[in-house]
């Protein structure tokens, strides 16, 4: 069974960080692409950013530059490093297994607010 926990979500102001962890189990994550969705309040999800099996890293526009996918292999965890956050980044992001989001976790909340 195919399983995706998040975690690393919480309460930021403009400007911080966090990162948030996803630890897969039921299938391997290298053999896999592997994306991050966001979905802010009232909306529907969106795309942000996905690593290939091969480590060929993909972000959306509004991301670029400021968040960063990563995966660890001998912990079957992907990562999302989140830099310079604003409050459009509140939302919950979830990692999924196909970039439509099928496949997803529940979700780590995060809320940009001074």
């Amino acid at each position: 069974e195919v399983q995706l926990a998040e975690s690393g979500g919480g309460l930021v102001p403009p400007g911080g960080s966090l990162r948030l962890s996803c630890v897969a189990s039921g299938f391997t994550i290298s053999t896999h692409a592997m994306h991050w969705l966001h979905q802010a309040p009232g909306k529907g999800l969106e795309w942000i950013s996905s690593i290939t099996r091969g480590g060929v890293t993909f972000y959306a526009t509004s991301v670029e530059g400021r968040f960063a996918i990563s995966r660890d292999d001998a912990k079957n965890t992907l990562y999302l490093q989140l830099n310079s956050l604003n409050t459009e980044d509140t939302g919950m992001y979830y990692c999924a297994k196909d970039i439509g989001g099928v496949d997803r976790g529940q979700g780590t909340q995060v809320t940009v607010s001074a």
